[in-house]
């Protein structure tokens, strides 16, 4: 016998108000009463299972929608190849050869099985019988990739053809701060798309303050903070002073051309020719994300970014987090590309925490 953890409060036992008290009631209630049957409660909520376990009854996570990604994957592959293909790559024409085993947009470093050290970038076409060089226009943007997986991350942001980009890394690698970096060239620079819309899910790290005062936009503040920090980084060069920058964000949206904005009142909506990044992505459901992901309209780009071993929502974890069902279920796609960064950028104290923390 099995009960689902979205029993209605009027059929749970003793009418308690408290939704978690009252299916571990019913439970064990059902446990008295049907002794050769076994009882099973159901439920995503982790601390609920934590709870029920205390109390010895025997309680499930949901099997269907589970994702499992692998740990050993890099989001890159390494190819042994001949010279004349590493020449080619070099000088930026593509090449056709077989790739078994590697699927579409996958990243690789082509090696020389000749000169130890020697390797050229590239990226499996779409249709999957070559490799591809990187995109050249990188040397245009705010920023310049430090490592290897960062040259793969400004690759698929730059790249029109590719409308959804997954960035999974650990803090630090620069995720956040590439995507606005890639979004800003392409939106305020280049004019490619009519809007750079900047989101992310209002979640607290630790024990919540409550309530915010203020306006819409005050209380919002705290919460998209990171995103005007990230901002700032960007516009510096060109600022004297970080007011200055903070002023330089302010001009952006008052044009309209730059928004930041929570994900709370996405549903409805349309969004055209918009370079949607969706920061901190770990922490929404399989539901949430396919709501965001529904909201794409024509001409626009979907950057998603996150770190699934940070996930601050109480309710899910690696294996029910919708930014991982999204990274498997795309895998492959013609119209995808992901990438896991590894090494992080942001400070040896940052890096050296993320490692032993």
């Amino acid at each position: 016998m099995a009960i689902d953890s979205d029993v209605p409060l009027s059929s749970v036992h003793g009418g308690s108000n408290v939704v978690d008290n009252a299916l571990l009631a019913l439970a064990r209630d059902l446990a008295e009463k049907n002794a050769g049957t076994p009882v099973i409660l159901v439920t995503k909520d982790t601390n609920l299972r934590i709870k029920a376990d205390a109390l010895s009854i025997h309680a499930e996570d949901f099997e269907t929608g589970r994702v499992e990604l692998a740990e050993s994957d890099t989001g890159h592959a390494d190819v042994e190849v001949e010279d004349t293909v590493l020449d080619r790559l070099a000088r930026g024409e593509g090449v056709d050869m077989p790739l078994p085993g590697r699927h579409a947009n996958q990243y690789v470093r082509l090696r020389s099985p000749l000169v130890a050290k020697r390797s050229v970038l590239g990226r499996v076409r779409a249709d999957g019988g070559g490799v591809q060089p990187l995109h050249r226009a990188i040397g245009d943007l705010a920023v310049r990739p430090l490592n290897m997986e960062q040259h793969f991350a400004l690759d698929a942001l730059l790249d029109d053809s590719l409308s959804l980009v997954t960035l999974m890394g650990k803090a630090g690698t620069g995720k956040t701060l590439l995507a606005l970096a890639a979004g800003m060239h392409r939106t305020c620079e280049q004019d490619a798309f009519a809007r750079l819309l900047v989101a992310r899910p209002i979640l607290p790290m630790g024990r919540d303050m409550g309530f915010l005062p203020g306006s819409l936009d005050e209380k919002l503040h705290p919460w998209m903070q990171p995103i005007y920090d990230n901002l700032a980084v960007l516009l510096q060069p060109a600022a004297a002073s970080h007011t200055e920058s903070m002023q330089a964000i302010q001009r952006l949206l008052e044009r309209g051309v730059l928004a930041v904005e929570p994900l709370t009142y996405i549903r409805g909506r349309t969004m055209a020719r918009q370079y949607l990044i969706v920061d901190e992505a770990q922490n929404l459901t399989p539901l949430e994300m396919k709501t965001i992901a529904t909201r794409a309209g024509e001409g626009t780009k979907l950057v998603l970014t996150g770190d699934p071993d940070q996930i601050d929502n109480p309710y899910i974890d690696l294996s029910s987090s919708g930014f991982n069902a999204i990274v498997q279920r795309f895998l492959g796609e013609a119209m995808a590309a992901h990438v896991v960064l590894s090494k992080g950028e942001r400070s040896a104290l940052a890096e050296r925490a993320s490692d032993l923390l």
